[in-house]
């Protein structure tokens, strides 16, 4: 039963790294037409619209007491701040610089766990996200043309501090969700976080209908796309793998993520990644498999972890 329940797990992370990577090219399209935090707004009330339907559906009714806390942090840091301070962020430096800053996120989220939630910090996770972090480099400063591969890369300070702060919203958020797991289920967490994310972004709602009404068709497809599948599907299986691991596996299990858009934008954009882009992916990989491997000693003693 915990084989399954683990295998269930990693499946539901995998779903999240998936959707969250193909999010970037999205992010990318439909950022042309909105401006962040009408993309934001937009995305979350999408979100929110199918979380809502299932909800009732499912009929789960609202969350206990118990998990409002966790969910109004997380909602406001990852679902609200996180989105908004990233789109603006992706109008101020190239894709590979955003990627690259961003992945300071599973770093924190694992400091932070240890710090607030008690986690540990096993010496393979830690060996883990440091190979994957020299992969989100390597890759990062292959498509922003920083090792002279390409002329097209561009980088504000505006914008990495832009990108530094959503990878600490992303890590607060992240962080203050994992205790409200443990009273919620992952749908009532996830749908009234991106509820308290759309609520905050509501100072947008003027610019969202006035960029709406010119914006071409392709851009607000892009925009639904990011509200049902990267937000409503992959929060909610985040959600679901977060409550059945630590934070820190599940933040270094987001490395993969780097690899995957490089994947993404070779098979869809007909971007041809480089030599030093792929190794970068291939790092990226590598830790990842790294931070969630045991040791044999952890297994034969039955971890208490579960994935």
């Amino acid at each position: 039963m915990q084989k399954q329940s683990s295998r269930l797990a990693l499946a539901a992370a995998g779903v999240t790294v998936v959707l969250w990577a193909s999010a970037f090219v999205s992010i990318r399209s439909a950022g042309t037409a909105y401006s962040p935090g009408a993309l934001a707004l937009g995305r979350l009330l999408a979100g929110v619209l199918v979380l809502g339907a299932v909800l009732l559906i499912r009929r789960e009714g609202l969350p206990p007491r118990a998990a409002w806390r966790g969910i109004a942090v997380s909602g406001l840091l990852w679902f609200g701040v996180y989105m908004v301070v990233l789109n603006w962020g992706e109008q101020e430096v190239d894709a590979g610089t955003a990627a690259m800053v961003v992945n300071i996120g599973p770093i924190l989220i694992a400091l932070l766990g240890a710090r607030f939630l008690g986690e540990s910090l096993p010496p393979r996770l830690l060996a883990g996200m440091a190979v994957s972090f020299a992969g989100a480099v390597t890759v990062g400063l292959s498509m922003s043309g920083a090792d002279g591969s390409s002329s097209g890369g561009h980088a504000s300070v505006l914008g990495v501090v832009l990108c530094v702060l959503a990878a600490m919203a992303y890590a607060g958020g992240v962080v203050a969700q994992k205790p409200a797991l443990a009273h919620g289920s992952a749908l009532q967490v996830t749908t009234f976080g991106c509820l308290v994310g759309a609520v905050a972004c509501l100072p947008f709602a003027g610019q969202l209908v006035e960029e709406a009404g010119r914006a071409p068709l392709s851009a607000t497809l892009n925009m639904i796309y990011l509200g049902v599948f990267p937000t409503a599907l992959a929060f909610t299986t985040w959600a679901y793998a977060l409550a059945r691991t630590t934070a820190g596996r599940m933040g270094a299990t987001t490395y993969a993520v780097p690899a995957l858009v490089v994947l993404m934008a070779w098979v869809f954009l007909g971007e041809l990644p480089g030599l030093l882009t792929l190794a970068g992916g291939a790092l990226c990989l590598a830790g990842v498999a790294v931070s969630r491997s045991r040791s044999r000693s952890s297994v034969g003693a039955g971890a208490a972890e579960s994935t």
